[in-house]
């Protein structure tokens, strides 16, 4: 009994050159669904266009329409449609006499390799990692003065084959593949102490971390993250809650900046809040901006009436709407949150020379422009 999982993950590709595709996922509902289908959209490199969420807390219908980003990218339609049925629940009836407190995390596995430093070495290696759908953790990378270079990549995968002999070998197959003859050695296995010790650990500053996870902007023209005329755009990011429309629901609305993952910000942060959303439409883009309604109750099937909890919700979501994002590659901490951290050194040229403020804030501005997707 149950839907074929043949319906239960639909991608219907535009019949014209630009239009965007449609992913239709029809299945048992469960605790951040959204959020989980959001994260492999984005990891595909997809953006979301359009989006209609619909739940009666056992059941759910998704509407999701996608485009890739960059236009040119090369999108792997059934590697993607198998991951997203690997985080749908199970269509069988039992299914709802058997749901599982809570999904065991997936093990972590460190990658080693040694070979000869070389311009756009981490690119590549990273680029290979994704196209395998192994998800990386964290990272360090030690480079020696002979011109060699150690990487420790502790990655999961999605696929939740890693443990395999068949899988090991094809990963370290690839990664040979892009080193060529520079590679001295490539070792795969599982991860042991050292990663649990490093996972409260950051090398960031106080005065850093105050900077990236503050929730206000600010004016200061010095400032790291400053965006001439987008950090005007980004303030203008607004929440609303209303529990007057509906008798059973509460409603949220939401009016901000576009950019790319904000959906997946918006799902993951009602995950994390134990939000549940019983209806939800993402709307197209308008002059740069987008508008979510989301129809949400407690995890208990109650409205959102207290204040505290209202003015604590709106203000996650604000977060993720001023500072999307935060630039080791490794995990940070901060009260109950925890986030993705980048951090890279960089070595001067001749073109950029990283003493003068202009340069500086050039880079900033061009990265922050790629992962926003402008």
């Amino acid at each position: 009994m149950g839907v074929p999982n043949d319906d239960v993950v639909l991608i219907q590709k535009g019949k014209k050159p630009g239009e965007p595709c449609v992913i239709t996922v029809n299945c048992p509902d469960k605790a951040g669904l959204g959020c989980d289908l959001c994260r492999i959209i984005l990891e595909f490199g997809l953006c979301i266009t359009r989006g209609d969420v619909s739940t009666d807390g056992k059941w759910c219908y998704i509407l999701l329409w996608v485009e890739p980003h960059p236009v040119s990218l090369t999108v792997r339609w059934a590697s993607l449609k198998n991951r997203l049925l690997s985080v749908c629940p199970s269509c069988s009836v039992s299914f709802y006499f058997n749901q599982p407190s809570c999904s065991s995390p997936s093990p972590v596995y460190l990658l080693k390799f040694c070979c000869l430093d070389r311009k756009g070495l981490l690119h590549d290696v990273t680029q290979v990692l994704c196209e395998l759908e192994l998800t990386i953790q964290r990272v360090k990378v030690m480079t020696t003065p002979d011109g060699r270079v150690m990487d420790l990549f502790f990655i999961t995968d999605g696929m939740e084959l890693l443990h395999t002999k068949r899988r090991q070998d094809d990963t370290c197959e690839r990664l040979n593949a892009i080193l060529g003859e520079s590679c001295v050695s490539c070792e795969l296995q599982l991860a042991g102490p050292e990663y649990e010790m490093q996972q409260g650990v950051s090398s960031i500053s106080s005065e850093a971390a105050e900077e990236l996870f503050n929730c206000e902007f600010s004016d200061k023209e010095t400032r790291s993250q400053a965006l001439s005329a987008d950090l005007t755009k980004l303030k203008k990011a607004c929440v609303t809650i209303d529990n007057s429309l509906s008798p059973a629901h509460t409603l949220i609305q939401m009016h901000c900046v576009d950019q790319k993952g904000l959906l997946y910000d918006i799902m993951r942060t009602m995950k994390d809040c134990n939000i549940q959303i019983a209806y939800g439409r993402y709307t197209s883009s308008t002059k740069g901006y987008r508008d979510v309604d989301l129809f949400v109750q407690q995890m208990d099937g109650k409205k959102m009436v207290d204040p505290e909890k209202q003015s604590a919700l709106c203000s996650r979501l604000k977060v993720e709407m001023l500072h999307p994002l935060r630039a080791e590659i490794g995990r940070y901490y901060t009260s109950d949150r925890q986030w993705e951290v980048y951090r890279f050194l960089l070595e001067e040229s001749h073109e950029y020379p990283l003493a003068n403020n202009q340069t500086r804030t050039q880079i900033v501005d061009r990265v922050r422009r790629t992962l926003m997707g402008w």
